[in-house]
């Protein structure tokens, strides 16, 4: 085995060696990293009538940071929440709206809900043969399998005309919280040794409160927690077109290939920790920072903390405070924003309020203290994730379930922008590299190297 590890050590450096790059080659052959300049202006890859991030206006030929605003076919997401926040759960209207462009009456949403819900169900016996039969706490990669898996199911799997499309995206709306609750039950009973539980879900229920009651249980929720989860479920269905997985989808969408791989693709674009992983490193910060920091409440030794992180003299010493920042955003993510006001409602219930104290309290020292460290070109405020891996914790939602969720959402956007890409696309997205090679080498005979 040592022996194994050290010809994978041997090999490791020879690919280090032979695939660095200086980084001042990027800037000599103007290559923009990462699709983005060194303002964080995003490279302009495709048009999109789905979604929109506002973050900067012109004053005075001048671009400016702004409050950020997102946009749902023309909708601002904050109004949309407030729209239906009381009278009914949102998941399913905005799902509706990103798919066709404009907002049901009661009627079409009644049908679109039992649309999805006649498409809550899987296969005879795939929970037992694909899901329990690999169990991973990375629940991520056991509901990649799964929609890989669902291909073999479809006689029409590779048809992409958009009206199979839609029909194997209702599909995927609708399985997704099957496959992830699923597969986290198979993963804590066969590697936790703890209790199965299969609940089917319900018809009668919205997407959030079926999530809740296949997860826990005694199948119980409140009427609070379904709404905060269903409002996270909204604010996460859809960012711009820019993200890394939507792009991923409209990628390998071009090249031609089948619903279920590319929201396969998706997913794995997802799963990271820069994308949507993020907010479990949120969570774990903080779990950190309440460790570590006696008191709370006091600003001083709170602020000391955030600066060892920020210094990678703490935590993960990654540098990173989790949570803050956006590649997009300046002076604040409208997703956190309206959020904010549900977690305090949720905490009060839970009885967090010193945690939720905590997390404001660093929402509003943390840009501070970075904007002591390093130059920013634009504001650092508290994104969505901040503030999500806080309410999922408080809805006992276990941490291998965050990115799923997120999943269980974003699976509406990707659908929405798989169908864009199919009815406008001309070509196949295939970006341009700038070969470097240094000279061209001569073939050397076996016997004389």
């Amino acid at each position: 085995m040592k022996k194994k590890e050290l010809l994978l050590n041997d090999y490791a450096c020879l690919c280090k060696e032979a695939d660095h790059l200086e980084p001042e080659m990027f800037d000599k052959y103007e290559v923009q990293r990462g699709l983005r300049d060194k303002n964080g202006n995003g490279v302009v890859t495709g048009l999109t009538n789905i979604s929109r991030i506002d973050a900067f206006k012109m004053v005075d030929g001048v671009k400016t940071p702004c409050e950020g605003k997102l946009w749902y076919r023309g909708y601002d997401c904050i109004e949309l929440v407030k729209g239906f926040k009381g009278t009914h759960f949102g998941f399913e209207e905005v799902a509706y709206l990103l798919l066709f462009g404009k907002l049901p009456d009661k009627s079409q949403l009644k049908q679109f809900r039992d649309i999805l819900a006649s498409h809550r169900t899987l296969p005879t016996n795939f929970t037992r043969d694909v899901i329990m039969k690999a169990p991973s706490n990375d629940i991520m990669n056991s509901l990649t399998r799964s929609v890989l898996t669902l291909a073999s199911y479809d006689k029409n799997c590779s048809d992409t005309s958009v009206e199979n499309v839609l029909r194997q995206c209702f599909s995927l709306i609708g399985v997704f919280p099957l496959l992830a609750v699923y597969g986290y039950h198979a993963y804590n009973h066969y590697q936790n040794d703890e209790s199965m539980y299969i609940h089917r879900p319900s018809n009668k229920l919205s997407t959030a409160e079926n999530l809740l009651m296949m997860l826990r249980p005694d199948k119980k929720y409140t009427d609070l927690e379904a709404t905060v989860l269903d409002i996270a479920l909204v604010l996460h269905m859809e960012h711009g077109g820019g993200n890394n997985s939507t792009f991923t989808t409209r990628v390998v969408t071009s090249s031609g290939s089948d619903t279920y791989s590319v929201i396969a693709a998706a997913l794995s674009s997802l799963k990271g920790p820069k994308h949507g992983g993020a907010n479990i490193k949120v969570v774990e910060m903080m779990r950190d920072i309440e460790s570590n920091v006696a008191d709370w409440e006091d600003e001083e030794a709170v602020r000391a903390y955030l600066k060892k992180i920020l210094n990678r003299e703490a935590f993960d010493r990654k540098g990173l405070i989790y949570g803050m920042g956006h590649a997009v955003y300046s002076l604040s993510d409208p997703r956190a924003q309206v959020f904010k006001g549900f977690v305090h409602q949720l905490a009060s219930a839970k009885g967090r309020e010193k945690d939720f104290a905590l997390y404001s309290m660093i929402e509003r020292m943390a840009p501070e203290v970075i904007a002591e460290k390093a130059r920013i070109y634009k504001g650092v405020s508290a994104n969505v994730d901040f503030y999500s891996g806080f309410v999922y914790s408080m809805l006992e939602i276990p941490l291998e379930m965050f990115t799923p969720i997120f999943a269980i959402a974003r699976i509406v956007g990707w659908s929405a922008h798989r169908i864009e890409e199919l009815i406008n696309m001309d070509k196949i997205i295939r970006p341009a590299y700038k070969s470097v090679m240094a000279k061209q080498e001569e073939y050397i005979e076996m016997e004389k190297r």
